[in-house]
Formats: structure tokens, sequence, C-alpha cells
């Protein structure tokens, strides 16, 4: 990934939309501006590489949940942690979530895992990773369905039909992060 930067973030926002500047610059922190700017820039690279390029500048649509979709265009979904930013692209619903494996609190674990998942977590050698792989499933899953984060985090997964949807996650240790790829398996007509 280009470093963060001035300069960076400088080079791309001309090249944006200006929606998508809007939304960069409100951003107090200089890698939100650049998370911002680099994951549309991805995007777009991603939208030239298949047959969805768009014919003008994409403007984005939000849902009551400011979940973003493109006017016409498939179906996307950006995250961004720490030192990593993941898009993806699909003609299907489709949700991505990236995280940084760090400490997590008990606290967190009680709030957001069913007993089951805490179970799990308690159990596992790493329970840092442990959490965050459940969390970017969660977070992957609810970003499919459109929804983001608004109902409770302990059911989100059991809410799950396993039938219309595959939940592909990848950890990579040696980096710190682990990512989650949510997407309607082959079988399914839609999603309810």
């Amino acid at each position: 990934m280009t470093q963060c930067s001035e300069l960076e973030v400088a080079r791309m926002l001309p090249l944006v939309s200006e929606q998508r500047r809007q939304q960069a610059l409100s951003y107090k922190h200089l890698f939100g501006q650049y998370c911002c700017l680099k994951s549309y820039e991805m995007l777009m690279e991603l939208l030239a590489s298949t047959s969805c390029t768009p014919h003008h500048t994409p403007l984005f649509n939000y849902n009551e949940y400011g979940q973003p979709s493109l006017d016409g265009g498939p179906y996307f979904s950006i995250s961004h942690s720490k030192h990593a930013i993941a898009v993806a692209i699909s003609n299907n619903p489709i949700g991505i979530d990236i995280e940084a494996v760090r400490n997590v609190q008990a606290s967190l674990v009680e709030k957001t895992m069913n007993a089951e998942e805490r179970s799990l977590i308690a159990d596992s050698e790493n329970m840092n990773l442990a959490f965050t792989r459940l969390w970017t499933k969660k977070e992957a899953y609810l970003k499919m369905k459109g929804t983001g984060i608004i109902a409770d985090l302990k059911t989100t997964l059991e809410d799950m039909d396993p039938t219309k949807v595959v939940i592909d996650t990848l950890e990579y240790i040696d980096k710190g992060y682990v990512l989650s790829l949510a997407h309607a398996s082959v079988d399914t007509d839609g999603l309810s």
C-alpha cells in the first residue's frame, strides 16, 4: 500500500468526485482522509479491470443505514484498518471487513459475543485473534445485509442462514490482521 502522507492525499483529491472529496476532508486525521481516498481509488481500479467501468465519475447513494452503493454499478464493500485497506465488488450483495488484531477488552467480548462465541475465544490459543476472526465475520455479514452494526451483535451469526451466505476468512498473522468476506452462496437466488 502506498504510504499515507499529505502529498499522497493531495495527489488523490482532484481525482475523485466532489462528493467523495468532501467525505474525505470531513475526516479530522490524515489517515482517515487517506483511507477514504485510497479505497475509492482501489474501487475504481477494480471496476476498470471488469466490465463494470462506469461511464462517469460514480456517485454514491446511501441507504437508510448509511450503506453506500453505486448508481447502476455492482455491489461493493470497503473496509480499512491500521495498515490495510480491503475492497470487493460483486454482482450480488457482498460485505468485507478487515481488522488489526489487537488486545481486546473483556467488556467488549461480553457486549458483542454470545456464550458459545465467548467460550471459543476463552478456549483459543490466541484470544485476540479469535475475537478478531468473529468480529470480522459479523461486520462483513452486516455490511452484506446493508445494515451495518445496528442490532444486538451477539445474535448476528446465529441469525445468518448458512445455505444463503458464505463467509470466507483469511488471517494474515505476520501482518497482524484478519479479513472476512461475506457473499451469497452459489445456490442462492437472493437474500432476505
